[in-house]
């Protein structure tokens, strides 16, 4: 059969074949812009959801919010009671950023959860520390002390590195800040290490010699500064807290917005104010 477009003269063939051809381009588009969402349409985010732990950082967010809309990002802190649930769902996209953990935790829960999830900004940090209702001081715990420590393995490391800090026990060396019971070395003072859910640990120091508790939960369990009998060094401290997101998103505009909007004069005295000094700004 001929080709009815080639009896056509060619000023009208010529019109046509570039009407097709726009046709076609016009079509490829489309179908990669519904195979790949334009770049701009992620990053462009105006309401994002933060998880955050219940408590007084609240408070603190309630100003970070506020921060935010001026800045044109609406903030909607979405509140946990533990600590296994913000990454959880920060991985499964049920929120955009979350705020509540050091690097030595993000890094055990990737290695054992396969977690996808990266640092952007720090916020604070706070000194774990050793409590007692019945010592006043480190020296005055007797043999066979039993001294709570929390059980996830980041923090259990860290009590035990203040422990070995103030003489009580000594770790193997070139053990890291995973550390367990197992690594401990030298325990000249036979103390019973007991190991206890982070939240609980706190509200256990009645019934203990002594307690290395997470400064929030110590707050949480109504411990004092005056029950603390020893505090681990700030400087150089690898503790600090910071807000995290989704590998892939961390250059995204509105993650740099976020940042901002918790790193100011505003949200620092307010944490102050909450913490009263027993959380120190980070950044």
């Amino acid at each position: 059969m001929p080709d009815f477009k080639n009896t056509l003269p060619y000023s009208v063939r010529s019109t046509l074949n570039r009407r097709g051809s726009l046709a076609l381009l016009l079509a490829s588009a489309l179908a990669i812009g519904l195979m790949e969402p334009h770049a701009s349409f992620a990053e462009d985010k105006k309401s994002i959801k933060v998880g955050i732990i219940s408590g007084e950082d609240e408070d603190v967010w309630r100003v970070v919010v506020a921060q935010a809309a001026e800045r044109g990002l609406a903030i909607e802190p979405v509140v946990f009671n533990d600590y296994t649930q913000p990454n959880e769902a920060l991985e499964r996209g049920e929120i955009d950023a979350n705020a509540f953990q050091h690097q030595p935790y993000l890094d055990n829960q990737i290695k054992t959860q396969g977690y996808h999830i990266v640092r952007v900004g720090y916020t604070g940090v706070w000194p774990i520390g050793l409590y007692s209702k019945k010592y006043t001081k480190v020296a005055d715990l007797p043999e066979g002390a039993v001294i709570g420590v929390p059980n996830d393995p980041s923090n259990e490391g860290r009590a035990l590195r203040l422990l070995q800090n103030e003489g009580v026990i000594k770790l193997k060396e070139g053990t890291g800040i995973l550390a367990t019971t197992a690594d401990i070395a030298e325990n000249a003072k036979k103390v019973q290490i007991k190991e206890l859910d982070a939240g609980i640990v706190g509200r256990s120091v009645e019934d203990l010699d002594a307690a290395v508790v997470n400064t929030d939960w110590a707050l949480k369990s109504g411990l004092t500064p005056e029950n603390r009998i020893a505090q681990e060094p700030i400087a150089d401290n690898p503790y600090r807290n910071f807000i995290a997101v989704k590998a892939g998103s961390e250059n995204e505009p509105w993650v740099k917005t976020l940042v901002a909007s918790y790193q100011n004069e505003a949200v620092k005295a307010e944490f102050d104010k909450v913490y009263k000094g027993t959380g120190l700004s980070a950044y």
